[in-house]
């Protein structure tokens, strides 16, 4: 044990050496025989694995150049510079030490994605690993309820459930709507957000936001579908929304977009049906003391002409 009380470069590494069970030489016929972890090992072996490779500082899995202080201590290139050369475990000055034997255990192996719980079975080159994990298909989903600062992740069926039981969002089946939304004072338009709505449709999940903002030094009215899943599914459907009334009509036809996408993200790049808060009080009947709108849509899916 290092001074400081934590583990040494030197520890790390021949911590490895109790549960790696192949020479990882790489010959052309050794590579074939190297184990990969997650098909041969234990979840305790994967996870000391990461825990082998993991900045002690900032919890984030290293990349090269690793660090270590003069009594082993490892640590990572962001950590170092943040660290004004003072190791942050045992407070001796750092230097400039690289650990490379634990560079070299981290270039030998190939690990599971660590969303593998979540339905991703590759098995990746260490330092391959992050920038597929970054892009990965199965990654987590954050939660589309825009009116609140939610930190919840997971699938989609965890965010359906989470929606309907925390934020107790209204659900409908099927593929067209038709909803009013009421504001009691129609001058009152900065960052107002009502319910999200989900929809269940094609077998698929949608989310309709409506919400209001200044667009500039303009109050607007916007709304927009968001598609719970991938931007590639996303582009397999199209939809359309209409507000109006009292002789007047504002339409508008588009892609969803998908949740990867944050609402902000869509919301800034103003894609969806956006009105002036002028229009939207002619819609409401002129008298500008109430605010009443009427939104109808409709969702359909793409056919391939392929």
């Amino acid at each position: 044990m290092a001074p400081g009380g934590g583990a040494s470069c030197k520890e790390l590494v021949e911590s490895w050496a109790n549960f790696t069970i192949c020479d990882t030489t790489k010959t052309q016929k050794e590579k074939s025989i190297i184990t990969y972890l997650g098909e041969k090992f234990p979840k305790s072996s994967i996870h000391g694995v990461h825990e082998l490779l993991e900045c002690p500082i900032c919890k984030r899995s290293m990349y090269p150049p690793f660090y270590q202080c003069p009594n082993g201590h490892t640590l990572c290139t962001n950590c170092k510079i943040g660290a004004h050369n003072c190791c942050p475990t045992c407070q001796v000055e750092l230097g400039n030490i690289r650990c490379l034997a634990l560079e070299k255990v981290a270039e030998s192996l190939e690990l599971p994605c660590r969303h593998q719980n979540l339905g991703c079975h590759k098995i990746l080159p260490y330092y391959r690993k992050l920038k597929h994990e970054q892009r990965c298909k199965f990654r987590p989903y954050h939660c589309p309820n825009a009116g609140s600062e939610c930190s919840i992740k997971g699938d989609i069926p965890t965010l359906m459930l989470h929606l309907k039981e925390d934020h107790k969002v209204d659900m409908h089946t099927g593929c067209t709507f038709n909803h009013r939304y009421v504001k009691s004072n129609a001058h009152e338009v900065e960052n107002a957000i009502w319910m999200l709505t989900v929809f269940d449709c094609f077998g698929e999940q949608f989310v309709l936001h409506f919400e209001a903002f200044l667009l500039g030094m303009t109050p607007v009215y916007m709304a927009f579908l968001r598609f719970m899943g991938e931007d590639n599914e996303a582009k397999m459907f199209n939809y359309n929304l209409e507000v109006g009334g009292f002789g007047r009509k504002l339409t508008w036809q588009g892609v969803p977009r998908s949740i990867r996408d944050s609402h902000r993200k869509v919301r800034d790049c103003q894609d969806g049906l956006i009105i002036p808060r002028s229009l939207a009080i002619f819609f409401s009947g002129g008298n500008g003391e109430e605010l009443t709108l009427k939104v109808i849509g409709r969702i359909w899916k793409e056919h391939s002409t392929s």
